[in-house]
């Protein structure tokens, strides 16, 4: 074993440092110095692994700086609840648990409004400290700053430190540029106002999208019926060819329970009781078609409009055409009986009377439309007649005087913003009229014959077909088109719903009452009619029909 000086070993290393005060080492077994130079390595590996940690370690605590988000949320309940001693625990409320924090550094709270200025909490009343809003992201009064209005409020504002000087002339004028320009008075508003109030339509301005973006269904009642209506059709009957044209009035029941139904260029009949079915009609012409059908009040005689502008009177009973009276140019789209005179309104908004007792049938001509007249009645006592035109008036005319040519209307009523089909007389109380419009306008309206004034209205949100009013209840039903196609029952006088009928696939066209008043026909574009029994009758109070014999029966020639 050789024994080695110090500076043997500095000048293995290159004599770079050669000391003189030599002296003799302690011999060193060879295995005992390799295992000191290893743990030497691993120590001075654990200090630099230590040394890393500690420099990566980002959960201590900050003595210095402002409490966490957390703490001060937990600070904040702690102290509403009463707590008193919060601060001194904060640091136990660490998510990651890994120090306990001390006293005096649990006390920091959040700085105040002055900068530099902070108070250490002496009570629970003191240490409430005003919270963060629980949602963050966007502002919470106002959703669409777009709408503020922001210059109207900034005008607000400046104005309040001016002096008002201004002449009153000069107020009225500028408040009436807001009002034109803004749809509100400026000087009235508000800050921060939203909107302002929308503008009023011009009288008579009708919206064309009112009609595809508000559609719903109608309004209903908030008073139940009593009586049970049913729902469903209690028959359903086939309408093959007939014509889908809003303008026509194609069915009609009479006093002997006869349905009368226009299809195509036949003309139908269809008993109620025995369900017998008969070809009245049948028009000779290929392109013409039937395009009215109305009973005289006894029943035994029908009127029959065409496309021609025929009108043809047929006797039931007989099978027989009996007058064919040709006084129109064009298609004959409504016709109305009072007694033995016959109306006519055509497609060139003329209203023609014919007294069928004569050879010279065409007695007067009514000119108070300018487009085709598509709603006609007479009234029950014979002493008004309504009609309602494609150019949206509704005219109520008197009873004709003898052969008088000329003749004005009692009342024209220019409310509806649509034609004009649907007019029902009240079977009570004469006077009182039921007008529906059409798809621009979709109201019904009730008026009073002798005053000219209109009772009530209720906007049905659909097109308006046909009305027919009952004769055992205070009721009236209409028809509708788009966009629902159903059946509604209204309460006299206030207009409310009392049932809505549903199944018709497409628009109804016409409604009829029985002659007994419990049941309604609708025929609809869906080539069906159905039979609805919702107005039945109370047993105590049925009466029986009776069959009586025509006054004309051997006046018409």
């Amino acid at each position: 074993m050789s024994i080695r000086t110090t500076r043997d070993l500095s000048c293995d290393a290159g004599e770079r440092s050669c000391r003189s005060d030599w002296r003799p080492l302690v011999p060193v077994h060879p295995i005992t110095a390799y295992a000191r130079e290893i743990e030497s390595v691993n120590m001075s590996q654990f200090v630099f692994e230590s040394d890393i940690n500690n420099l990566l370690k980002l959960d201590a605590p900050i003595t210095n700086g402002p409490l966490a988000r957390w703490q001060r949320k937990a600070k904040e309940n702690n102290s509403v609840s009463g707590s008193m001693s919060t601060s001194a625990n904060t640091s136990g409320l660490s998510p990651m648990k890994t120090t306990n924090r001390s006293l005096n550094a649990s006390k920091v709270v959040t700085p105040c409004k002055t900068p530099g200025k902070t108070k250490t909490p002496k009570s629970s009343k003191s240490s409430r400290v005003q919270g963060t809003p629980s949602k963050a992201g966007g502002d919470r009064y106002i959703p669409v700053r777009n709408a503020a209005q922001m210059e109207v409020a900034h005008f607000l504002i400046s104005k309040e430190n001016e002096q008002e000087n201004e002449s009153p002339t000069k107020k009225e004028q500028q408040k009436t540029w807001s009002l034109n320009l803004n749809g509100y008075d400026v000087q009235q508003a508000k800050v921060l106002r939203m909107s302002g109030k929308p503008l009023a339509a011009p009288e008579g301005y009708q919206n064309n999208l009112k009609v595809l973006y508000s559609q719903s269904m109608t309004p209903s009642s908030t008073k139940k019926t009593t009586r049970y209506i049913p729902s469903m059709p209690e028959r359903i009957l086939d309408a093959p060819e007939i014509r889908n044209d809003y303008y026509l009035n194609l069915i009609d029941w009479s006093s002997l329970n006869y349905l009368a139904v226009g299809l195509g260029n036949n003309v139908y009949l269809w008993h109620a009781e025995t369900g017998q079915i008969l070809l009245l009609v049948q028009l000779e012409g290929q392109e013409d078609y039937v395009a009215s059908v109305s009973w005289i009040k006894e029943g035994n005689y029908l009127a029959v409009g065409t496309r021609n502008g025929e009108v043809q009177v047929w006797d039931v009973e007989r099978q027989k055409r009996l007058r064919n009276m040709v006084s129109h140019t064009v298609r004959v789209g409504a016709l109305s009986w009072s007694s033995y005179i016959l109306s006519s309104g055509s497609r060139t908004g003329h209203i023609h009377h014919h007294d069928v007792r004569v050879a010279e049938h065409h007695v007067s001509t009514l000119t108070g439309h300018t487009q085709e007249v598509c709603g006609l009645k007479w009234s029950p006592d014979g002493r008004y007649l309504a009609s309602g035109g494609n150019d949206n008036i509704l005219n109520i005319w008197p009873s004709v005087p003898g052969n008088d040519a000329e003749c004005s209307p009692l009342h024209t009523f220019t409310q509806h913003q649509g034609a004009v089909k649907a007019v029902a007389w009240c079977p009570w109380q004469a006077s009182i009229l039921a007008s529906g419009g059409g798809t621009s306008d979709r109201f019904i309206r009730l008026w009073n014959a002798n005053t000219g004034s209109c009772l009530n209205s209720v906007d049905t949100r659909s097109q308006v077909c046909s009305i027919v009013w009952s004769t055992e209840y205070k009721e009236l039903v209409s028809g509708h088109g788009f966009s629902q196609n159903q059946l509604v029952i209204w309460k006299y006088p206030n207009l409310s719903k009392v049932a809505e009928l549903k199944g018709h696939q497409a628009r109804v066209l016409d409604l009829a009452l029985s002659p007994d008043g419990t049941t309604v026909c609708s025929v609809a574009a869906d080539e069906t009619i159905r039979i609805w029994k919702c107005f039945a009758v109370d047993p105590t109070k049925k009466k029986k029909l009776t069959n009586q014999s025509s006054v004309l029966h051997h006046g018409i020639r």
